[in-house]
């Protein structure tokens, strides 16, 4: 079989997965959080801090919960990896330092998971699944919270109330994130991923040099990690590990467990507003996207532009030999689409145009399918813009879902818009600027700007991938990242759920003949198109300057 038809299948193979998961999934997800009767479990849980989960609470207080609940994420996680030494099955490693434990700590409190260390040499057996692990799970958890409380938003009328952001959270949790992870951890287990306490095993190579073998709670990990597209990964070569991902199967089953949820919640969405046809026009738009987004960063590994690839055969440079340039580029764009950061190949060997493709897909927000929840506001958002424009073209005013969209929906939209490019384009420039930042370019020219680029895009959109050759393990990388992945995470989160109270405090507008019918392809082709020349004309310069002059050069 051609490595082509066999790309070709393995893409079927997924998309057939999604689509059957679609439907069961998403109308799984709007019963969780439509219905009023709690779990035993999930009492004991609101019994022990304090909440009552029958309470509806207007935006404000939603978001009070969600910036509280963080906080103290930040601070235990934090002071878990600066005791960890005191702590039982420590493995003999040491404290991590002040400014990367308050980068690691935001990270995985933000759903970044963005790494500048090694885990298996770092993180004792207790942080990595008492604090990373738990964050993993509790992090996916508040994004899909937010963006109920925003379809809530949508489909409820006079009144202020979004729903409970203690019930959302602990239902987010018990009743969807554990129970796939339970079975996804058991399927990796099943197909090599290792799941253990031991301690660290010395062996001697074929050389006579001595390697530490490290093990873990590494199936577990890895089956929140990708579900709650957070990314990380327990070893620093990430999913390219065979500890991690064994082979073929785990590599399709790491890449739809990534995209399941994401590409589900649309049908959320219809189910909870109580018209499924505007779930699907969702969905359409995020399934464009990323397929065209495969298509492309295949295409270009496989052209393989450039001498030295041209003379190899192949961009096989960074790439894990058991997968290839096809599943690697799939891997490559799911990743970077969604919230996620988990790598099964290095994104800074990618070709500078394929590379350009991976930084486009953080900047369009995530949002094709997006992070868990993350990706389903942000497209929300993007599609009120879009409304808004088709409102201008025909010189009325704009409607959503029944909803008038007015001066201050629009401003809501375009304060979330404006945040996360401010984030990137100011910590590029300030980084460029100083020597801190020069320094930890490991290449010079339009690649060595990609990586600093890439590095503040990764983390202000809360990705966690990277370009690999980026030195960014030092208190100013540290600290300013960490500064981006709080701030992009959180801010949006303040204009999201502003914007579900406004929307569910207005009356119904009711439909009439020139109201835009927003489920239709027509507008499916609107919000594609707004979505990209939006992005477009914010990062085109930036873009211009580092992959796409590399890419040209090529």
């Amino acid at each position: 079989m051609s490595p082509v038809l066999a790309d070709v299948l393995l893409v079927t193979a997924l998309i057939g997965a999604l689509a059957l998961a679609h439907r069961p999934l998403g109308d799984y997800m709007a019963a969780v959080y439509s219905s009023k009767k709690h779990l035993r479990v999930e009492k004991w849980i609101y019994r022990a801090v304090g909440a009552n989960p029958d309470t509806e609470m207007r935006w404000p207080a939603y978001l009070r919960g969600v910036l509280a609940f963080s906080a103290v994420g930040v601070i235990f996680l934090y002071v878990l990896q600066r005791v960890q030494d005191k702590l039982p099955l420590s493995l003999g490693f040491k404290p991590i330092s002040p400014d990367q434990a308050f980068n690691t700590a935001v990270s995985f409190v933000s759903n970044t998971n963005w790494q500048s260390y090694s885990g298996e040499s770092a993180m004792s057996h207790v942080t990595q699944t008492a604090g990373l692990a738990v964050q993993n799970f509790l992090s996916a958890a508040v994004g899909i919270a937010v963006a109920v409380a925003l379809v809530r938003g949508f489909a409820r009328s006079r009144t202020g109330d979004l729903g409970n952001f203690w019930a959302d959270l602990v239902r987010g949790t018990v009743r969807i994130l554990l129970p796939v992870s339970v079975v996804a951890a058991v399927l990796l287990i099943a197909a090599g991923a290792i799941q253990n306490f031991g301690d660290i095993h010395t062996i001697t190579t074929l050389t006579g040099d001595k390697q530490a073998i490290s093990p873990g709670a590494v199936a577990s990990q890895e089956a929140i990690k990708d579900l709650g597209t957070n990314g990380g990964g327990f070893f620093n070569a990430n999913s390219s590990h065979p500890f991690e991902n064994p082979g073929g199967f785990t590599n399709l089953l790491e890449i739809f467990l990534l995209l399941v949820i994401p590409f589900s919640l649309p049908r959320t969405f219809g189910k909870m507003v109580g018209n499924v046809r505007q779930g699907y026009a969702i969905v359409a738009a995020m399934g464009i996207i990323w397929f065209l987004g495969v298509i492309a960063v295949t295409w270009i590994e496989y052209a393989h532009p450039g001498t030295a690839s041209q003379i190899a055969g192949g961009s096989m440079e960074g790439k894990e030999q058991r997968f290839g340039e096809g599943p690697s580029s799939l891997f490559a764009v799911s990743t970077t689409m969604t919230s996620t950061g988990s790598v099964n190949s290095f994104h800074d060997s990618y070709q500078g145009l394929s590379g350009g493709v991976l930084l486009l897909g953080m900047m369009l927000g995530e949002i094709a399918p997006g992070g868990v929840g993350s990706g389903l506001y942000g497209m929300l958002i993007m599609a009120i813009i879009a409304v808004f424009i088709a409102g201008l073209m025909v010189g009325r005013t704009p409607e959503y879902l029944g909803k008038k969209i007015g001066t201050r929906e629009i401003k809501l939209a375009a304060c979330y818009i404006l945040i996360t490019p401010a984030l990137v384009l100011i910590g590029t420039a300030v980084a460029m600027a100083l020597p801190d930042g020069k320094a930890a370019m490991t290449n010079i020219g339009a690649h060595g700007f990609s990586e600093v680029l890439y590095a503040y895009t990764s983390a202000s959109n809360n990705n966690g991938s990277a370009f690999a050759g980026f030195g960014a393990d030092t208190p100013f990388f540290n600290t300013t990242l960490g500064l981006c992945m709080a701030l992009g995470r959180f801010l949006p989160m303040v204009f999201v759920l502003a914007l579900a109270g406004s929307l569910a405090g207005q009356k119904p507008v009711p439909e009439t003949a020139g109201t835009l019918r927003t489920e239709k392809p027509l507008f499916t082709g609107l919000l594609v198109g707004a979505i990209m020349i939006i992005t477009g004309l914010t990062f085109f310069p930036a873009l211009a300057l580092g992959p796409l002059a590399e890419g040209l050069a090529a």
